[in-house]
């Protein structure tokens, strides 16, 4: 894909993580990582080692690196023949994903909205804007990046770094499959439940921001579960 690169360059883990300058094979860890997340590498399309390392302007052993990395977390799948892939995620794949979101999101959440301040809540709703402009204008990068960069946040906040871990391990492994759910309904079809978390953030109701936020997992899941099963659902 033309310009992998450079969009990968800018993408959403430049800033409070940007401010301190990364080893080189953690860069292309990330790197490879976004192109997993946020779709760029097609669910079940084998790619080469080499073919990933010239798309990332990078040497072979830091990408066979990021590669190992990414296999653990079950993003990526060795092919044999120096081939990986993005797995394709099935039916009980996506029930055991939104059976572990709808417990994790919702305790983040729950965590985020006793520890966010005004500053806190001010810099989410910016970035709900910033999808929901995306979402106006079709830009589907766009909101894929922002819808992640809302969540991430969200799970910044609860100060609880190992639930945060375990669900951005989950984004992983939807991510790719969210961006081909995305790619069929348009983004006009993206509704969310952000805006009820927010309004229960500011309440400082932690229970209704847990509830808003299973209810947004539920229902974004569930877009993938029957976009995936029947190709033609279009809503």
């Amino acid at each position: 894909m033309a310009g992998t690169r450079q969009q990968i360059a800018g993408n959403v883990d430049n800033g409070a993580e940007g401010a301190t300058r990364l080893p080189a094979h953690e860069v292309i860890y990330r790197q490879l990582r976004d192109m997993v997340l946020f779709g760029d590498l097609t669910p079940g399309e084998p790619v080469t080692i080499k073919g990933l390392a010239d798309r990332l302007g990078a040497g072979m052993t830091p990408v066979r690196e990021a590669i190992r990395r990414l296999t653990a977390e079950g993003a990526l799948d060795f092919q044999g023949n120096r081939r990986v892939c993005v797995p394709i995620l099935g039916a009980d794949g996506i029930s055991e994903i939104t059976l572990a979101r709808q417990w994790v999101d919702p305790h983040l959440a729950l965590r985020a909205t006793e520890h966010a301040g005004l500053e806190d809540m001010t810099e989410l709703a910016e970035i709900d804007a910033t999808l929901d402009a995306a979402i106006a204008r079709g830009d589907l990068r766009a909101y894929l990046e922002q819808n992640y960069r809302f969540h991430r946040r969200l799970y910044e906040l609860a100060r609880s770094p190992i639930l945060a871990d375990l669900a951005q391990g989950l984004w992983l492994r939807f991510g790719p499959s969210l961006r081909v759910v995305c790619g069929r309904m348009g983004t006009q079809n993206l509704p969310d439940r952000h805006k009820d978390m927010l309004d229960a953030m500011r309440a400082r109701d932690a229970e209704a921001a847990a509830r808003a936020i299973r209810e947004d997992v539920i229902q974004g899941m569930e877009q993938v579960r029957r976009s995936l099963a029947d190709p033609g659902v279009s809503a």
